[in-house]
């Protein structure tokens, strides 16, 4: 873990990540979804561990998109700050959802405006149990993120561990919040803590950002109840 830089030397919009180690996101509520059936963009709010909005995050993709390959859909995630500046931006391109195919796993690409790649989040083959590897800009191997075999949110939250590369130190956790029975029955609207050092990297929390996203899609994106993925 490297430290923080000053937030004279930050992208735009970061410096506030220099300060937290706890990150909370929560999906809002689509009534015409949850009435209808029908899948719209997905919207988040990210806010500190006193509840206070600091980021707002925005899906785009195609309707149609949406509908033929659900949580497995491509998309570009803009993450917004409070004065509505793009801060970052989340690219997930059309991957197999299935461990059963290990040749073209999922992955989540995390840029800064415009378009500048900062880190990136790669699934690692395993017959059972999720694993991802975080990497910086130049695509290096920085820390592992490990699931639970079993991703089924029943009766409380789902902990995916952030570990260090020889997976034998736990620095934090993405942690899939539960939501109540009702909502987590007929809705997928989720709830999502990030917990990291202080000090870790600036870019590399925004990388967790996006290795939350991704987990979300991958497992809890079901459209009315959860269930294990293959």
């Amino acid at each position: 873990m490297d430290s923080s830089p000053t937030a004279s030397e930050l992208p735009p919009g970061l410096e506030y990540l220099i300060q937290i180690d706890h990150i909370l996101i929560q999906q809002d509520l689509e009534f015409v979804e949850a009435i209808l059936g029908f899948e719209t963009a997905n919207k988040y709010k990210i806010k500190n561990k006193l509840g206070q909005k600091v980021y707002y995050a925005v899906e785009e993709s195609s309707f149609c998109t949406r509908i033929c390959c659900g949580e497995s859909r491509c998309f570009s995630m803009r993450i917004l700050d409070n004065l509505g500046h793009e801060v970052i931006i989340l690219k997930r391109p059309l991957r197999c959802s299935s461990c059963l195919c290990p040749c073209c796993l999922q992955k989540i690409e995390v840029q800064i405006p415009p378009g500048v790649p900062i880190g990136y989040v790669i699934q690692t083959w395993h017959p059972c149990a999720p694993k991802f590897t975080v990497q910086n800009e130049k695509k290096q191997a920085v820390l592992k993120i490990i699931g639970p075999c079993i991703t089924c949110s029943c009766v409380g939250n789902v902990d995916f561990e952030i570990k260090s590369l020889d997976e034998k130190i736990v620095i934090g956790r993405i942690s899939k919040h539960w939501s109540g029975f009702l909502k987590e029955i007929l809705t997928d609207v989720d709830s999502f803590g990030i917990q990291f050092p202080m000090d870790l990297d600036v870019k590399m929390k925004a990388v967790m950002l996006g290795a939350c996203f991704l987990i979300d899609f991958m497992f809890f994106e079901t459209g009315g109840g959860h269930r294990p993925k293959l």
